[in-house]
């Protein structure tokens, strides 16, 4: 009888220990990655980031001031489309500093790399360009930290593949216009610029910009007229209208602000 009992207690340990187990021998657990990589929207805060690049460590948007940003982004060097782009963007760096933006390149190769395709880019003539000096930053995110806060990588793989986005953000840091172009296709740096002017005109005044708008042409007022202004007092404003719901304005009579200022 004691054996019988002296087996039913051994049992029972043994089956508290092994039900226990869990408990008693926890398994370290690796984090696991949130993978749903959202694009941030128009109007959100552009994620900041700290990182490598071919001007030292940057911190964005700390380092930018209250000054207008662009980011544009890459999913390889030495690949014959962003090298053009970035070729351009050296051509156009007077224009954009006269418009007060700072220019951030933001590529998944490592820093040693981004160093040699710049050096490789310095020494190149195109379209009839003499060679130029890369002012601007190439960031490393060879980690794809950067690319992920910005919603370019799938969330089923990190291919580097669609890191290819632009991202215009404002003096208070918040996004204002982002484009995505497949990595065939070159990006339009002309369109960079006229929707940085677009955007700037509208900071500094209560408009809006039409199809096609062009920096000195006239723009759209949001509002109605007062009904109590006569026509000819609201040419005299420089007001015009081809429908009821469509006023114009031309730009002379417009109050704009320095390009850097926020609203």
């Amino acid at each position: 009888m004691k054996k019988f009992v002296l087996v039913i207690v051994m049992a029972f340990t043994v089956t508290q220990m092994w039900s226990q187990d869990a408990f008693l021998y926890k398994t370290v657990q690796k984090p696991v990655e949130n993978r749903n990589f959202r694009i941030p929207l128009i109007g959100e805060k552009a994620p900041s980031f700290t990182a490598e690049s071919t001007s030292g460590v940057i911190h964005f948007p700390r380092d930018y001031g209250k000054n207008w940003k662009i980011i544009m982004s890459h999913p390889q060097d030495f690949t014959p489309v962003c090298s053009s782009e970035i070729l351009e963007l050296a051509n156009l760096q007077n224009e954009f500093s006269k418009l007060g933006v700072k220019l951030v390149v933001v590529s998944v190769d490592p820093l040693e790399t981004h160093v040699q395709w710049k050096k490789a880019l310095e020494q190149l003539s195109a379209k009839q360009n003499n060679p130029v000096q890369i002012k601007f930053p190439i960031v490393a995110d060879d980690n794809l930290k950067i690319s992920k806060e910005y919603g370019m990588i799938h969330s089923d793989s990190n291919t580097p593949r669609d890191v290819r986005g632009v991202y215009i953000v404002d003096p208070n840091n918040v996004i204002e216009a982002i484009y995505f172009y497949p990595n065939k296709v070159g990006r339009s740096t002309d369109e960079l610029i006229r929707t940085v002017e677009a955007l700037q005109t509208t900071f500094a005044s209560n408009v809006l910009t039409p199809v096609n708008w062009k920096s000195g042409k006239d723009v759209l007022i949001p509002y109605i007229p007062d009904d109590n202004m006569t026509m000819n007092q609201l040419e005299k404003q420089g007001i015009y209208n081809v429908a009821w719901f469509m006023w114009y304005k031309s730009p002379k009579d417009i109050s704009m602000t320095s390009p850097a200022s926020s609203k």
